[in-house]
């Protein structure tokens, strides 16, 4: 078998990996960029893509290699003391590092760098890798049915955000909504201390958090140190 070749990066607001959704859709507001490599740009590769809503993202995890083979993983979101099999999962700790994101295709933009793909509810931390993209198909794609595994029982767990309004005005107003919507998702891990007080990475800023009761309420916003300018 030949060796995955990267077709493009993708470009988005989170330098980092805490913070980004722990999946693709859940925060739509959510905006990046596929920029592709010299070797894909030509117009002819795109022919008809607009004429879809989704697309799906194959992509690299970058930092997870382990050396072995682990049959099993612990799921953040059960806690950190409970372990499922790594093929029940989503985990990116996986023979081979692949991950796989559906992000809606926004629009298709030509520029000095070739052919661009603006999508929304990705994943992905700041330049990974794209190893190929192909089209979303509700009729054959859609499940909605299915079941969910331990997934099903965690995904609706949300928090009511408090962002000061002083606060909230420090960020670019094309990046509030989707900053709320990120901090609504609960970025902590789930064996978290309520007392601490975390940081996500996010538009070029560390907006700084705490929680309580259930209540997440964000109580500073510095600008990022050579931080890039948001998407």
């Amino acid at each position: 078998m030949s060796e995955l070749k990267i077709i493009a990066h993708i470009r988005t607001d989170f330098p980092e990996k805490f913070g980004i959704p722990r999946q693709s859709g859940l925060v739509e507001e959510l905006r990046g960029t596929v920029v592709f490599e010299p070797e894909y740009r030509s117009e002819d590769a795109f022919r008809g893509i607009e004429g879809y809503d989704y697309l799906w993202l194959l992509w690299a995890f970058e930092g997870t290699e382990r050396g072995h083979f682990s049959a099993t993983v612990t799921p953040p979101k059960l806690g950190g003391n409970r372990t499922m099999g790594v093929f029940a999962t989503r985990s990116p700790f996986r023979p081979n590092p692949i991950g796989l994101s559906s992000v809606r295709l926004e629009r298709l933009e030509h520029t000095e760098n070739g052919p661009v793909l603006v999508v929304s509810g990705a994943d992905l931390r700041d330049n990974t890798p794209i190893y190929d993209i192909k089209p979303y198909l509700a009729y054959t794609d859609s499940h909605p049915d299915a079941r969910e595994g331990f997934a099903g029982r965690v995904k609706d767990q949300t928090l009511p955000v408090v962002f000061p309004p002083e606060l909230a005005a420090m960020l670019p107003e094309s990046k509030r909504k989707a900053a709320l919507a990120v901090l609504a998702e609960d970025p902590r891990p789930a064996y978290h201390d309520d007392e601490r007080r975390y940081g996500v990475s996010f538009a070029g800023y560390d907006i700084r958090f705490h929680v309580k009761d259930r209540v997440l309420t964000v109580c500073e916003v510095v600008p990022l140190k050579n931080g890039r300018q948001p998407i």
